[in-house]
């Protein structure tokens, strides 16, 4: 929340944000991906920080605003970001397309979980989705079961469906539901999520 995205209150430095775009976009994958509890995005602004001696001096800042103290409002840029201060991390293609991932796969449980027992996990929700992770220090390369039907699916992460077109990665899956997974640990989003409705 606002608070403890300033290192106030629960959770301290360990709290994941937009300031770690990277680190950010896979935790919100992860949990919206996953079918516990009720989910919960972060729609953030920017500040200027001043770190001295571990502690955000700037941390009482508020919302972009004009010089008479009111909060300006939200531009949208062409790329349907925001702009001028504002984060909203919820517009961001890899969140908003993850927030779609979970409605397709609402209802399915929690299946296929796969762990190199180090930083690289993925799991299906039955068969409407799978997701993949590579959090180590090293690529991963890898073939698993999805549990998803046979065929080309958009990984939504690095791109979307539009149309027939996929702007992304495409991942093939077998008929037996097998796909090889490649993820280098330099991608800037190290993660791969396909979904029902990503198919080709």
């Amino acid at each position: 929340n606002h608070d403890n995205q300033r290192g106030h209150g629960a959770g301290g430095a360990s709290i994941v944000t937009f300031w770690d775009s990277r680190l950010h976009k896979m935790a919100v994958g992860y949990m919206l991906a996953h079918p516990y509890g009720v989910a919960r995005v972060m729609s953030s602004f920017r500040w200027n920080r001043h770190i001295v001696n571990g502690k955000d001096q700037n941390d009482w800042m508020g919302p972009p605003s004009h010089k008479d103290g009111s909060t300006k409002s939200v531009p949208i840029n062409p790329d349907q970001t925001c702009g001028d201060g504002w984060v909203c991390e919820h517009r961001w293609r890899q969140i908003k397309n993850m927030v779609i991932f979970r409605n397709v796969v609402d209802g399915q449980p929690h299946s296929n979980w796969w762990d190199n027992s180090s930083n690289q996990v993925a799991f299906g929700r039955g068969n409407r989705g799978f997701i993949v992770f590579n959090n180590d220090d090293w690529e991963m390369d890898v073939t698993l079961n999805t549990g998803m039907p046979g065929g080309t699916y958009c990984d939504v992460i690095s791109g979307q469906k539009e149309g027939n077109v996929c702007t992304g990665k495409q991942i093939q899956v077998g008929d037996d539901g097998r796909a090889h997974f490649q993820i280098s640990n330099t991608d800037e989003d190290p993660f791969v999520a396909i979904h029902a409705e990503s198919k080709l």
